[in-house]
């Protein structure tokens, strides 16, 4: 485990991108007798990066009218964002010449540490960005676990506010955008197929199932109603009951949103499951990973570096799993003991999977209970913060049931960010549709997870910093991102939850669950493992039900390397963690450590690294 470890750690102290690029052809020993730069100097050149990446972010935002109104911003509110292969390319070529504009602009050495900070990851995301292209049309546009097909109706539904007749003209107007989107992104899956990738059948099957049910019920044919007219007219009433509009006009509004659904969203939707229908047939026989596909190697090497932001390869990523499982699989014996359980490991995880004291009923009742224990051990853990941060967010959390349109059995629960000031909250939602694949004991650990202290708090955070630039607010890097949620999960053992330990195996079986994807992640896309081998190793090392099972192994086939993030982001924030009280002694300050941390939005894992060697450095100075 040791030697395992060492491998990981040492592969994320990539060298910082921008570090040299800003100076010329200076020498060492030329740079060694300049004069020492002013505070002054630095002051200034540190305020002009930030001037600089204020005007790219507003330039970088022209790109995303959707994600201007994910933050809670006013313009562009009737536009969906161009989906195009070409507009990928202008970005990517904007963000070319800015990268070069960079370079020549700003002076490296003389920033500040934070600014320094904030160019490495700049650079660092055009370099992502490069990598990635080569492999564009090598992953799947659509798929059961996301795609333009649902995250755009969910993004209507959810994140366009209306407020004003003007708001809602803009919702009519982004339903066509959506329909343009969709067809876009029919056009890149279309790409991609000619080039031989064919995604799994269960991820066509589940398309078509959502795409359907979006065009089902009126305004269309079939019974009910379709989700996008609920929500239009919902709004619609809104601004009548509140005075906004008159009747008059909201029949008229009625009439155009009716006419946006029928002549645009739906034949955009049929288009869709057309080719879904007939592409289904060049699915594999056998599901696996993309390593069979087209440039699979090259292609999931790529994946495992995004995701990890590490040098890693397939094979030891595959073995820091393998340890990990033994590791865990050891606590886990140590608890099925303390609780008399008579009987091998194997026959515990069978009785966690299938005894009903572990499950809510499959009712509406049962499903409201299982949102309220959530609530319930949020508001617990909450109280515990302030012993362990000093930064706290600021931003609210709603604990609520997916869309029934885009609910699956057995799927992830996950966590939507609310808006940088607060006027909408955080989500954090359930799929509630088959209870038998929603064990009780992993309620608590994932309500950690997903709400505070893990991603909730992490992102709410990270978007409520001021004096960094704009872009490091809204940074995504997965094996942060993630790794902190799954690091969130330990350390509220710290702050006493898990007092049932049920629920502490739980956590257990979670942090199982992440430990499992690295060997089964790149089992399946490295080393050739069909769908079942991978759920016959899930199975054999987790309690957890099997449709929650199989719905995670079809996650990861679509996902490439997505899923190690987790588990080796959680191993490098320990590992400093455990490097800073090693170094501190008496001086360590877990408060301290945790606002290091979370205090310069999510990066990648070398300038985390980096970060908190600085705040050693200074700590032990003091």
């Amino acid at each position: 485990m040791k030697k395992l470890l060492i491998t990981l750690f040492a592969s994320t102290a990539l060298t910082a991108c921008g570090q040299n690029a800003s100076n010329g052809d200076a020498t060492p020993t030329e740079k060694s007798e300049k004069a020492a730069p002013t505070a002054e100097a630095i002051a200034a050149e540190t305020e002009k990066l930030n001037q600089w990446f204020a005007d790219r972010w507003e330039e970088e935002l022209d790109f995303s009218p959707t994600f201007k109104t994910y933050l809670g911003r006013d313009d562009d509110k009737d536009k969906i964002d161009d989906a195009s292969e070409a507009a990928e390319d202008a970005q990517l070529a904007w963000r070319r010449e800015k990268a070069a504009e960079l370079k020549t602009t700003i002076d490296y050495d003389l920033l500040t540490p934070e600014a320094k900070t904030s160019y490495d990851i700049w650079l660092f995301q055009l370099e992502q960005a490069e990598a990635s292209l080569p492999f564009r049309r090598r992953g799947y546009v659509f798929h059961q676990m996301s795609g333009p097909h649902s995250s755009l109706p969910n993004f209507l539904i959810n994140f366009h506010k209306v407020a004003t007749a003007e708001d809602m003209t803009a919702y009519i107007t982004r339903i066509d955008g959506v329909s343009r989107a969709v067809g876009q992104s029919l056009q890149r899956a279309k790409f991609a197929a000619d080039e031989g990738v064919h995604a799994p059948l269960f991820a066509y099957e589940g398309v078509i199932q959502q795409s359907k049910a979006l065009i089902t019920g009126a305004p269309f044919d079939g019974e009910g109603e379709a989700p996008l007219w609920t929500d239009a007219k919902a709004k619609i009433a809104k601004l009548t009951d509140d005075g906004v509009i008159g009747e008059e006009e909201a029949e008229i509004m009625r009439g155009h949103a009716r006419t946006a659904l029928l002549d645009s969203f739906k034949p955009s939707y049929d288009a869709l499951i057309a080719w879904l229908e007939e592409e289904k047939l060049n699915s594999p026989e056998v599901a696996t990973g993309v390593g069979s596909g087209p440039d699979g190697e090259d292609f999931y090497t790529e994946r495992l570096a995004y995701a990890t932001t590490t040098a890693l390869t397939p094979d030891e990523v595959h073995e820091i799993g393998l340890s990990e499982v033994a590791r865990i699989r050891g606590e886990m014996e140590a608890i099925k003991n303390q609780v008399g359980f008579e009987g091998t490991l194997d026959e515990f995880f069978t009785f966690m999977r299938e005894d009903e004291q572990f499950y809510y009923p499959n009712t509406d009742e049962g499903r409201e209970a299982y949102l309220q224990a959530a609530r319930d051990a949020l508001e617990v853990i909450n109280v515990q913060l302030p012993e362990k941060f000093g930064l706290l967010p600021k931003a609210d959390l709603v604990v609520k049931r997916v869309e029934a349109f885009r609910e699956r059995d057995g799927g992830a629960q996950h966590y939507f960010s609310g808006t940088p000031d607060g006027s909408r909250p955080g989500i954090f939602y359930a799929h509630l549709s088959d209870m038998s694949a929603m064990p009780i004991p992993q309620l608590e650990v994932i309500a950690y997870h997903e709400g505070n202290p893990g991603h909730h708090m992490q992102i709410s955070i990270a978007q409520e910093l001021t004096g960094i630039p704009e872009f490091r607010t809204q940074a995504g890097f997965t094996a942060y991102v993630e790794g902190w949620a799954l690091y969130s999960e330990l350390l509220a053992t710290e702050m006493g939850a898990y007092d049932d330990p049920y629920s502490d195996f739980g956590r257990l079986t979670t942090e199982i669950w992440r430990a499992i994807r690295l060997v089964v992640d790149t089992g399946l896309h490295n080393k050739g493992w069909t769908e079942e081998e991978a759920v016959a190793y899930f199975i054999a090392n987790s309690p957890a039900a099997e449709g929650q099972i199989r719905s995670e192994i079809q996650r990861y086939i679509v996902m490439p390397g997505q899923a190690t993030a987790y588990k080796i982001g959680m191993l490098k924030i320990i590992e400093l963690r455990k490097k800073a009280e090693a170094a501190l002694g008496d001086k360590f300050d877990i408060r301290e450590f945790h606002d290091t941390v979370l205090g310069g939005g999510a990066l990648p894992l070398s300038i985390l690294e980096r970060r908190i060697d600085a705040w050693i450095e200074t700590v032990q100075t003091r």
